[in-house]
């Protein structure tokens, strides 16, 4: 049986190559999460918005993502974000649905309100507000880095959800604006996919929601009469980043709808010293 300083001597030297080991990068975390566990934490955020008639006829589609769930006495009260022009230029006929859960069908179809909402050459966002248990609000992620892989979920041509996969392909486009005033993907998107989620892919975590992308116009030769159409260019889909999304809720009163990491931190530390 060996003495105690020759197992304190093993110990130490244990250790020692264990932190060697660590601090060299030869020892790597035991679980990353795949594709589809990020997925499964992802999916659930994305909200479709529907626009209707009166009588039920469907007359616009557009995506969004939950950022926050409160308590109300009849359940909870989803807030959704969305795109601005969606909700723009609506009559008081019309009747606004949030569809929650669709990424397992059927999804739950309910009653959409306008807390607030701007269509603007620099701000395109909505606030939407809605009933329902089967709200998930998303997680809000760093600031996007270039090159980094992204999910943009959404509900193209008011159809079941669809994922396009791509990465940040513009961070900002000038010196001295914003670092985030023009963040770009190159993950190709449709009609309908405007105010839908675009999330980083290692984690799932919220990047910004789909503004709009770039065009281009095919048309016809010697039709009479002619004809042309408008085809997204890949590589150009524009997003409102989390920088946008903050300053766009903060100015209209709704800053604590989507807290930092550290605030919100900072607010659950307060509220445990508060309790004691």
């Amino acid at each position: 049986m060996p003495d105690e300083p020759v197992r304190r001597r093993s110990a130490l030297t244990l250790g020692l190559l264990c932190l060697t080991l660590i601090a060299s990068g030869c020892v790597t975390r035991l679980w990353e999460p795949t594709p589809q566990d990020v997925l499964q934490r992802t999916l659930p955020s994305a909200v479709q918005i529907v626009i209707e008639e009166p009588d039920g006829r469907r007359v616009r589609a557009a995506s969004g993502v939950a950022i926050a769930s409160r308590p109300a006495s009849h359940g909870s009260t989803c807030f959704v974000l969305t795109s601005g022009h969606t909700v723009a230029g609506l009559n008081d006929g019309k009747q606004i649905f949030a569809v929650f859960g669709s990424h397992r069908a059927p999804g739950e179809k309910v009653r959409a309100t306008v807390v607030v909402a701007r269509d603007s050459d620099t701000v395109d966002l909505a606030l939407l507000r809605a009933d329902s248990e089967r709200c998930v609000p998303a997680r809000s992620a760093r600031a996007a880095v270039l090159g980094e892989s992204v999910w943009v979920v959404g509900f193209p041509f008011g159809r079941p959800m669809t994922l396009a996969s791509g990465v940040v392909s513009q961070v900002n486009d000038a010196a001295g604006q914003d670092t985030a005033a023009r963040l770009m993907v190159d993950a190709s998107v449709s009609y309908g996919s405007s105010g839908g989620g675009v999330y980083e892919a290692r984690e799932g975590r919220l990047l910004g929601v789909v503004e709009g992308y770039d065009t281009a116009r095919v048309t016809s030769k010697g039709a009479n009469p002619a004809w042309y159409v408008d085809v997204p260019v890949p590589g150009q889909t524009f997003v409102s980043p989390l920088v946008h999304i903050r300053r766009f809720l903060a100015e209209t009163g709704h800053a604590e709808l989507m807290e930092s990491d550290t605030t919100r931190a900072r607010i659950t530390a307060d509220s445990q010293t508060t309790s004691r």
